[in-house]
């Protein structure tokens, strides 16, 4: 019964040995690590991933990362068909951002799935209570504004909730098939349960593939501790810019990286390691968007990337790292991201970081403060979490 998903597993645990990133102990229990949530996420995963009765479940998290998860964002998704009828009800939280996505294919290690249809609320009629229903479903004539077609090979409605400084109140959302609703799925047989552990171990060895290829893809050929021109994101929101890089710093170096602040409703940026998941955001600043970040008396954000602590505000812990992702998004943009609106970055001397920071008493930090920034996450991320 589970030998091909115990197969499936020892597989990825030889690709993950194998990895040619990895440098040290360290990458390689990060590594082990990722390969541990990834079995529990999988084995969850396949037990819904039916479509007759679709739910939405968490697609990635703070314990199941994949993906270069982003730290402000709750992802949710639901297994779909593209010939059936859904009506997607839910309330509208106070976050900054919510939007829909329907993929068809699944992530491959050969390509990026396109995308159907991406969209944010700003798209779909929402009551002044907040409430909301629209539906997804084969093209139709003369379909209403509540009706979001399905295009061939549709197999994924992606939602997305993004946060700004954590103390949002995020919304809630259901999903339901015209057709089964009121209706119970069938009870699992062993054919079934079979085919579930298989579906398991297929899903696991394309989750590992997919994103050990991604960073080639899209960072690693580019010119380290650099970072590109915001661009639409590949394979993303229709409303979503990227700007991103990757990094190499020794224990000497750091990176000052400094960016406008964004008139864009939400704008972030994040740390990720090569297995290309998120840093420790909860515990360790990894992560800063425009609202948490300090902003200079002249509108720009100025962060400084490195391993020792440098006593800035805006300090992105590598947490030991030497190498790893460099992540900027720009969402629900209703303008073009340019270059001017994008980073600079600047490798320097850890010893020198002062030297290149134009407010930089503005900016020091003692240890009771960071203490207090690190606390004010912890508590964020718990009532998100339970909210």
């Amino acid at each position: 019964m589970t030998a091909p998903f115990l197969a499936a597993v020892a597989q990825a645990e030889t690709l993950i040995a194998g990895a040619e990133f990895v440098r040290s102990d360290l990458d390689l229990a990060e590594g082990y690590d990722y390969l541990a949530a990834s079995t529990a996420a999988c084995l969850r995963l396949s037990g819904v991933h039916g479509t007759s009765h679709p739910c939405f479940v968490s697609s990635t998290g703070p314990y199941a990362k994949m993906g270069l998860d982003n730290p402000d964002t709750l992802y949710y998704h639901a297994n779909i068909e593209p010939t059936a009828e859904y009506v997607v009800r839910g309330v509208r939280g106070s976050t900054v951002d919510l939007s829909f996505q329907v993929l068809k294919g699944d992530y491959t290690a050969t390509d990026v799935p396109g995308g159907a249809d991406a969209f944010d609320d700003r798209r779909i009629p929402i009551a002044p209570d907040g409430s909301f229903s629209i539906r997804f479903g084969p093209p139709k004539p003369d379909a209403p504004e509540d009706y979001f077609p399905l295009g061939a090979g549709a197999s994924m409605l992606a939602v997305r909730e993004v946060y700004s400084d954590w103390t949002e109140r995020k919304g809630s959302i259901r999903i339901e098939r015209v057709d089964t609703i009121g209706t119970a799925p069938a009870e699992p047989d062993l054919a079934r349960l079979r085919k579930r552990y298989r579906a398991a171990g297929n899903m696991l060895l394309t989750r590992v593939h997919t994103w050990f290829n991604f960073p080639k893809w899209f960072y690693l050929d580019l010119p380290v501790n650099t970072l590109t021109a915001p661009r639409l994101t590949p394979g993303g929101l229709s409303t979503q810019y990227s700007s991103v890089g990757h990094f190499d710093l020794a224990d000497d170096q750091a990176l000052v990286i400094t960016v406008p602040k964004s008139d864009a409703p939400y704008q972030g940026f994040q740390l990720g390691s090569l297995w290309y998941i998120s840093l420790d955001y909860v515990n360790h600043q990894t992560s800063l968007n425009h609202t948490q970040a300090q902003v200079d008396p002249d509108g720009m954000i100025r962060m400084v990337v490195s391993r020792r602590d440098p006593g800035i505000t805006n300090w992105i812990e590598t947490t030991g790292r030497t190498r790893g992702i460099l992540q900027f998004r720009w969402q629900r943009t209703d303008r073009p991201m340019t270059a001017a609106d994008g980073p600079t970055a600047e490798l320097v001397a850890f010893d020198e970081v002062g030297e290149h920071l134009r407010h930089y008493e503005h900016n020091r930090i003692d240890a009771a403060g960071w203490r207090d920034r690190i606390a004010a996450r912890q508590r964020a991320f718990a009532e998100r979490m339970l909210g």
